[in-house]
């Protein structure tokens, strides 16, 4: 049975939007809604009990707009909702898991990398998980929380992302495979990758991600006109000029403001 309703996304600011053009390129009959809680960014360096409370009031807005399966593009409220598979009775899918698996596929032996916020980092999600697929995996994580206000700059490819990103990825030198355990650090891969080089991967959730929503959610209706709508808690300049660039030409601002 088909179902025209949308795939309800979030994140805690425009990093989620990587998550969502990978989801819509993979999925284009699909109709997506997104959420960015750019009032309350960033995540990262907040407790787990404060990002549980933002994170439901931002998924229960999304079953009130009528959405018919939930995704968590946060990595740090992934690992807060980590192990739960529904929110309201419908699907909830997070990032962690497919950003994982993406790894062990990427690299079948040897170091994996993982760059994130603190509070992901501390949590060890993406270690336990990995090691749960692949026991005795070395798994290194290493927290870049200045990476996030840099990417919300759109500073991807600057020298000042590099100096930065020499000096947080120094530790990860010759790792396999980085899982880029934040949205918000696609956004900076040029200068990751000139840092890390060209002998490691670097891994995002969202291909794999996007398979698994297409497993296990009825499908749009086939001919359906789809919709691509984006919210935030609080409409930036700088939002709207990435968005856009992002999303283009599907998403172009204004953006809608909402209250949670």
């Amino acid at each position: 049975m088909s179902d025209p309703r949308p795939i309800g996304v979030f994140d805690s600011g425009l990093g989620g939007l990587t998550v969502l053009k990978a989801l819509s390129e993979a999925l284009p009959g699909e109709s997506f809604l997104y959420v960015g809680d750019v009032a309350r960014l960033p995540y990262g360096n907040k407790s787990p009990e404060t990002i549980r409370r933002y994170g439901e009031q931002v998924l229960d807005f999304l079953v009130a707009r009528g959405c018919k399966a939930l995704v968590i593009a946060c990595n740090t409220a992934s690992t807060v909702f980590l192990d739960e598979t529904q929110h309201r009775g419908l699907p909830l899918h997070n990032v962690v898991g497919p950003g994982a698996r993406a790894a062990v596929a990427a690299c079948p032996q040897g170091t994996i990398g993982v760059i994130a916020t603190a509070t992901t980092v501390q949590g060890h999600a993406y270690q336990k998980t990995i090691r749960a697929l692949s026991p005795g995996r070395e798994v290194l994580e290493v927290a870049c929380p200045l990476f996030v206000p840099l990417a919300e700059e759109g500073m991807g490819d600057d020298e000042v992302t590099r100096i930065l990103a020499r000096r947080y990825l120094a530790p990860l030198s010759g790792v396999a495979a980085l899982v880029l355990g934040c949205t918000h650090y696609p956004l900076l891969r040029p200068s990751i990758a000139d840092v890390m080089g060209g002998g490691t991967r670097l891994v995002e959730a969202g291909p794999l991600l996007a398979e698994e929503l297409r497993q296990s959610i009825p499908p749009a209706p086939a001919g359906a006109k789809r919709s691509l709508h984006v919210c935030t808690t609080d409409v930036t300049v700088a939002f709207e000029r990435l968005a856009g660039r992002i999303m283009a030409p599907e998403i172009v601002p204004p953006i809608e403001r909402v209250v949670l």
